[in-house]
C-alpha cells in the first residue's frame, strides 16, 4: 500500500512539473541543439544554401584577427569590470557596516544605478562622454586639459564602457556582500576587539575570510554576465572605433544578423558557450570546495 501511495505521489509530482520541463527544454535544449547543428554548416540566409563543412567554421573563426580581438576585448572587460565591481562593492559594504546619519538615503543612492534600464544608462553616459557638451570634457577644459574622445578614441573606448558597467553593477556586489556581512554574529567582532585586534586586522583576518563564499559567488555572477557583454557595446559604440570595443557577443550578432552567416555565428556561439561553461565550472568547484 505504501509503495502504491509513493508511486501515485511520484506520478503527481512529474505531472505537475512536466509543462515547465517541456517549456524549459523547448527554450534551451532545442536552440542549443540547433546552434550545435548549424555550426557544422556553411549556412547563409541570403543565398538560402546549406553546405556541410565540418569544423571549418571553427578553424577559420579562431584564425581571424577580428575574432581574436573580440576575445581579447571580452577577457579584458570581464577581468577589469568584475574584479573592480567586487572590490568596490566590498569596500562599500564595510563603509555601510557602521551607523551614520543619512545611511538609509545613502543606501538608496548607491543602489539606484542597478534599477535603471541599461539603455537609459547608456543614453545618459553617452551624454556624459559627448566630445563637445559632455561633463567629462567640460571638466578637462576647466583644468586646461585637452578633451578626450571617450567613445571615439581606440585607446579609451573599451575602458569607457567598462566604467559604465562598474557604475551600474557595483551596487549588486554591494548588496550581496552587505547581506553576508549582516549574517556574521556581532560577538565575533567583539571578541576580536577584546583580544586587541584593530579595524584593519578584523577586516582582513576575520571578516573577509568569512565572506569568501559570498565574494566568490558575486565574482562568478558578474564574470558570467560581463563575458557575454552586448547591450552597452551596441548602444554606446556599435563595436567601434575600428573594432576597439568588439566583443564575442557583438561578433556573433554581426555575423548572424548583419551578414546572415548563421553557420559562422553558430560556431562563434559554441566557442563562447564553452568559455562560459569553463568559467562557471571553475567558480562552482571553488564554491563547493568552500563548503567542504
Amino acid at each position: 500500500m505504501r509503495n502504491r501511495e509513493r508511486a501515485h505521489y511520484n506520478s503527481f509530482f512529474y505531472l505537475i512539473f512536466a509543462p515547465a520541463l517541456l517549456v524549459t527544454l523547448f527554450l534551451t535544449a532545442y536552440p542549443m541543439a540547433t546552434i550545435f547543428y548549424d555550426s557544422f554548416f556553411r549556412y547563409s540566409l541570403v543565398s538560402n544554401t546549406r553546405t556541410f563543412v565540418g569544423f571549418q567554421n571553427f578553424s577559420r573563426i579562431l584564425r581571424e584577427e577580428l575574432f581574436q580581438r573580440s576575445l581579447v576585448n571580452t577577457l579584458v572587460f570581464t577581468l577589469v569590470a568584475s574584479i573592480t565591481e567586487v572590490v568596490l562593492g566590498t569596500a562599500l559594504a564595510f563603509l555601510f557596516k557602521r551607523e551614520f546619519r543619512g545611511k538609509r538615503v545613502a543606501s538608496l543612492i548607491v543602489i539606484f544605478p542597478m534599477i535603471i534600464s541599461t539603455m537609459v544608462i547608456c543614453a545618459v553616459w553617452q551624454t556624459f562622454y559627448h566630445y563637445e557638451i559632455g561633463i567629462f570634457n567640460y571638466i578637462l577644459r576647466k583644468w586646461n586639459l585637452a578633451p578626450v574622445g571617450w567613445l571615439t578614441d581606440q585607446r579609451v573606448a573599451l575602458f569607457s564602457i567598462i566604467l559604465v558597467d562598474i557604475w551600474q553593477w557595483t551596487p549588486f556586489a554591494f548588496l550581496i556582500i552587505q547581506a553576508g556581512m549582516g549574517s556574521i554574529p556581532a560577538e565575533i567582532w567583539e571578541a576580536a576587539q577584546i583580544d586587541g585586534a584593530r579595524g584593519g586586522q578584523i577586516a582582513m583576518k576575520i571578516t573577509l575570510p568569512i565572506l569568501r563564499s559570498q565574494i566568490l559567488m558575486v565574482l562568478m555572477l558578474r564574470t558570467l554576465d560581463t563575458f557575454r557583454l552586448f547591450d552597452k557595446v551596441y548602444a554606446l559604440t556599435g563595436g567601434g572605433p575600428a573594432n576597439a570595443t568588439q566583443t564575442l557577443s557583438f561578433f556573433i550578432y554581426r555575423e548572424g544578423f548583419k551578414f546572415f552567416n548563421f553557420g559562422r555565428a553558430s560556431a562563434a556561439s559554441v566557442i563562447t558557450l564553452f568559455g562560459v561553461a569553463f568559467l562557471a565550472l571553475f567558480y562552482v568547484r571553488s564554491l563547493l570546495g568552500e563548503e567542504d
